[in-house]
């Protein structure tokens, strides 16, 4: 642990409440006479190390030290009182400690009529003490990692710490309570100024700033340069053989902070910023402590501070209700607590209640001119048009995340320049970039984009953008499937889409985007955008597939009543055909009977031989679930005949799979194998994932068992069961290997068969 100088306090960078790991450090001469002697006899005889003491009494070794030899000037009276405390000494032994610690303090001189002569500016500066910092903030609470942060990065030669985070999140109050309550005091001042980077009332001056501070250091007016080159010079030249803490609050950006850096290297300098300043990082070794929203427990403590822990504890679910609404940011939950301290009849659950309404949450967290609202639009005020244009824009995404691809459909632009932009917003801390490529927004600052203007097709340019993004996932994870549905008339392209190289990454692109895509539906229903909700959720079809057992149910009952009201009986067809093979895997064979029976009549009605082939397949499944074998199998030969007509091998394919399952379960093995194998032979390209592929050796293997030859029937079923689980497609796996316990019990394939069933039946 490595002990440092923080703005005339001497820290340990573990602090009180780090790993314990302390390294023994020299005690040193003590001094003779005064406080420090006092101290070192104190200590002494209670048989305390300087390292004991120092803990208990919440100070740093070398700043204990510094005091016993006598380095350090009179400590303040807090750290007297702490120093005593953990002394154990009675009423008189304190206030004789306190009088020698008082000896030892800087005095203001007498007020004379006189006028002194004139000094020299840092003579003049040498005699002042000054101290800048605002109050301490009341009711502050937790924050102890980004504390000990905090103190880790002042560690060091002339450290420069960045203090950032959102609007809201505290930053300043974290930074004053730090400096106010650090146990080992200053030495030589400490300067406070707000830059007002993010202000109504426009950005502070450097030069009016380093003017404030040479005069508390004690600098004449009329000694104070008039050009800000020369007021830092000065300012860098009086720091450099002292202790000083410098606050810079509030910066917009690097260039206002680098002329109010001290020079020398026993300063301590904290920025705090909504933005990340990375310059200062490159340029000053600047030693950034990233401040987030707090956690649902601190919330709750810092509700109490403001309200009382009684009140709060009698409602602790409200409290934690409250704390989420307000996103865990301090300013929130500050207003909040504030309204409900001026209405001390409400309780918390009816302020939660109120907050719940997203359309009156954000005016419910303003006061006056403080708020989440004023924080937010004092910040996007620094951005560039183009970078609010997209903040705007993102309001309007139905999801929780987007990508540069989403981001630039959303502002109409190419995705080189929505990464810029998205890039801006993130440096603003009005986007948190979770996975690289994805960013996501805090829900407040979702609700304040949402409340802005925006183009009005950017809803529309979106829901296009995953019509387009999803239809290449179906491509790249199904090579040669039919085109679901024709484009609406009024379909706006996107400038880009992710391209997606082979199943694996299709796989990848609906996993990360299954959510949006699930809201992008909901968005476009509550709009009454008909014909794009029903084609979003049919191009998921190879998510549903591969994932049947996922309750798709609700969001194809959405698609179904939106092509209805879309009036496009294609489309009707297209997702009753889907809703009934869910329902059919479900094991709600009457509900999927009537819908794949309405499919096939409004396909035959369509002269859409496609529709009809896939109708005809599933609705066998349900006759076949009915106990009515012929029936499927006539089902399937006529799907088989249509598309042979169509000159559709794929579909062919299908239906002569499921003709070969509903002959297996009927235990016509010869028919099963030849019809197995005929399909097959059909339109199979071994470098590309294909479920029917799967099924049919699943098929195959069964049938040849059946047939009594168990060693290729075995072969068979492991090969299925192998291809199943390199694709991921635990629904096959669990039917291959369950075909291949009944054949041959093996605890490696029961191993595999838990660990694909764990899979299957646990996935969200």
């Amino acid at each position: 642990m490595s002990c440092h100088n923080s703005a005339g306090w001497f820290r340990c960078s573990a602090g009180p409440h780090g790993s314990g790991n302390v390294s023994r450090m020299s005690t040193g001469t003590p001094a003779t006479g005064g406080f420090g002697e006092r101290l070192h006899g104190l200590r002494t005889r209670a048989g305390l190390s300087q390292e004991d003491l120092a803990h208990a009494a919440g100070v740093s070794v070398r700043a204990l030290s510094d005091l016993e030899r006598g380095r350090a000037r009179g400590p303040q009276r807090r750290t007297v009182e702490a120093l005593a405390a953990a002394l154990k000494l009675d009423a008189a032994g304190a206030r004789e400690l306190e009088q020698a610690a008082s000896l030892g303090r800087p005095r203001r001189a007498r007020q004379t009529d006189a006028k002194p002569p004139a000094a020299a500016p840092d003579a003049a500066a040498r005699r002042s003490t000054p101290d800048l910092l605002p109050r301490a903030p009341r009711g502050f609470h937790g924050r102890t990692a980004e504390l000990a942060a905090l103190s880790r990065a002042t560690a060091g030669e002339a450290p420069v710490c960045l203090v950032i985070g959102p609007a809201g999140v505290g930053k300043t109050a974290l930074v004053l309570h730090w400096a106010h309550h650090d146990p080992a005091g200053l030495t030589d001042g400490r300067l406070y100024a707000d830059l007002r980077g993010f202000s109504d009332t426009g950005v502070l001056a450097a030069i009016e700033v380093l003017r404030e501070f040479l005069l508390a250091l004690g600098v004449p007016p009329d000694r104070i340069p008039e050009s800000e080159n020369g007021a830092a010079a000065l300012f860098r030249s009086l720091a450099a053989d002292r202790q000083l803490l410098v606050v810079l609050d509030n910066a917009r950006d690097s260039e206002q902070v680098r002329p109010l850096l001290p020079g020398g290297d026993r300063c301590v300098t904290v920025v705090t910023s909504r933005h990340r300043l990375s310059g200062l990082i490159v340029s000053d070794t600047a030693r950034p402590v990233a401040v987030d929203v707090l956690a649902p427990q601190d919330g709750t403590m810092l509700l109490a501070r403001i309200l009382g822990t009684e009140r709060v504890h009698a409602e602790p679910a409200a409290a934690l209700r409250l704390g989420e609404l307000c996103g865990g940011l301090p300013l929130a939950l500050r207003v909040a607590a504030a309204r409900l301290a001026g209405r001390p009849d409400w309780t918390l659950a009816s302020m939660a209640a109120e907050l719940s309404d997203e359309t009156r949450r954000l005016s419910l967290l303003d006061l006056e001119d403080t708020g989440v609202r004023a924080a937010l639009r004092l910040t996007l005020r620094q951005l560039p048009e183009h970078v609010s244009h997209l903040f705007a824009a993102l309001g309007r995404h139905p999801g929780t995340h987007v990508d540069r691809y989403a981001a630039a459909a959303l502002a109409g632009t190419g995705p080189a320049a929505a990464d810029a932009a998205l890039e801006r917003l993130a440096v603003a801390h009005l986007l948190t970039e979770t996975t690289p490529g994805r960013w996501t927004m805090h829900d407040l600052v979702r609700l304040y984009a949402r409340g802005l203007d925006a183009h009005p097709d950017t809803l529309k340019r979106v829901l296009d953008y995953y019509i387009t993004a999803a239809t290449g996932a179906v491509a790249a994870a199904e090579p040669g499937s039919e085109y679901c549905f024709p484009l609406p008339t009024d379909f706006l392209p996107p400038a880009a889409v992710r391209e997606l190289a082979d199943r694996s990454a299709a796989v990848a692109w609906y996993t990360a985007e299954r959510n949006n895509l699930a809201l992008a539906v909901a968005a476009a229903h509550a709009n009454a955008l008909h014909g794009r909700t029903w084609r979003i959720v049919m191009t998921m079809w190879p998510l549903i597939v591969w994932r049947v057992r996922d309750g798709w149910v609700p969001l194809l009952e959405t698609a179904l009543a939106a092509a209805r009201a879309d009036a496009d009986p294609h489309g009707e067809a297209r997702v009753l055909n889907v809703l009934g093979w869910v329902l059919t895997e479900e094991g709600r064979i009457s509900e999927a009977l009537i819908h794949l029976e309405a499919a096939v009549a409004l396909a035959v009605e369509a002269a859409d031989a496609f529709a009809e082939a896939n109708a005809l397949i599933v609705l066998a499944m349900t006759q076949a679930a009915l106990g009515g074998p012929d029936d499927a199998a006539k089902s399937c030969e006529r799907a088989a005949a249509l598309a042979r007509e169509s000159n559709d091998r794929r579909i062919e394919r299908l239906a002569m799979q499921h003709l070969a399952r509903h002959q297996t379960d009927a235990g016509h093995w010869h028919q099963a194998l030849t019809t197995a194998t005929h399909a097959l032979a059909l339109n199979y390209r071994p470098d590309t994932t294909d479920i029917p592929h799967i099924l049919l050796l699943i098929i195959k293997g069964e049938a040849l068992l059946g047939l009594g030859n168990r060693t290729e029937g075995i072969a068979q079923l492991d090969l299925a069961a192998r291809e199943a689980e390199s694709a991921g497609y635990d629904d096959g796996a669990v039917r291959a290997l369950g075909a291949l316990l009944r054949a041959t019990p093996n605890a490696k394939v029961q191993a595999r068969y838990d660990t694909a069933l764990a899979r299957l039946t646990t996935r969200t």
